[in-house]
């Protein structure tokens, strides 16, 4: 099968199964207030780029940049740089400082900054979050499962819902993630995650251990969606530390952007390339 047809197969089984569920969280809604992501075709833009602190949140902060090179974004009248991560971050261990230290030496030798986006990798939890500000990201809402779509290369979490853990998930690119409603808020724990992916912007290492805890909800009348989260990854922090980042709305259909090898335009990104057999 043609891989025009097989995207034209996919987004109609999306567009059938968005249909459906709808209907059955609308229906759900009326019960038990269930908060609709998705219907009426929402779509979320992100609005800051780094993760955020959350206001009155005991406990450390999120990483952010050196004070000595500050990060200065695009299309500010400004020349843009790479973030370069703060290593005076107490709460670090020094095996992630020292990892993060040569990362910071060779970008700021020459090197450009690596970026799940820019290199079509998974981004990983919390990494997904983080996204640019001008793909939005999708929901499917079912009762068994909710779908959460980054349109900018269609990379997928799939949230099992109401559902334990298995014991001892095998680590993956996006973990094993299941939720809940708690009222309005979907709340969604995620194990299970390889050490392949980087925790935000900054490049910041992880281990197999790490711990996500999301919580979902809609805000400002329903024009926003802010996500607050806890991480915690005893081989890399000292301590759980939380973040939050905040969505606009916007009413868009879903389209697609393909992110594939040679892809590089202006630099190499060392995207994946398809030189042997996955299996």
């Amino acid at each position: 099968m043609s891989t025009s047809k097989s995207c034209d197969r996919l987004l109609a089984g999306i567009l059938a199964g968005v249909g459906w569920a709808a209907l059955t969280v609308a229906a759900a809604a009326q019960q038990t207030q269930v908060p609709d992501f998705f219907s009426n075709r929402a779509a979320w833009v992100g609005v800051e780029g780094d993760f955020q602190s959350v206001p009155g949140a005991p406990g450390p902060k999120p990483i952010s940049f050196d004070p000595k090179h500050p990060y200065v974004p695009n299309n500010v009248g400004r020349q843009p740089t790479f973030r370069i991560s703060d290593l005076s971050y107490p709460n670090l261990k020094p095996w992630a400082k020292e990892r993060m230290k040569k990362d910071n030496d060779e970008v700021l030798a020459g090197k450009i900054a690596f970026t799940p986006r820019s290199s079509c990798m998974m981004a990983g939890v919390p990494g997904f979050m983080a996204f640019g500000g001008f793909q939005p990201y999708f929901f499917i809402q079912t009762p068994k499962q909710v779908w959460m779509i980054f349109s900018g290369d269609q990379q997928v979490r799939r949230i099992y819902m109401d559902a334990p853990h298995t014991a001892g998930p095998k680590p993956s690119w996006y973990g094993e993630s299941v939720g809940h409603y708690e009222g309005d808020t979907l709340v969604v724990d995620t194990v299970g995650l390889n050490d392949k992916t980087f925790v935000d912007y900054y490049r910041t290492p992880h281990t197999e251990k790490m711990h996500v805890v999301e919580r979902w909800k809609l805000i400002d009348n329903g024009a926003r969606l802010q996500v607050q989260f806890t991480v915690d990854d005893p081989n890399t922090y000292y301590e759980p530390w939380s973040g939050m980042r905040n969505f606009r709305r916007v009413q868009q259909t879903y389209s697609e952007e393909v992110c594939a090898e040679g892809n590089r335009m202006l630099f190499d990104y060392k995207i994946p390339q398809a030189i042997k057999a996955d299996f």
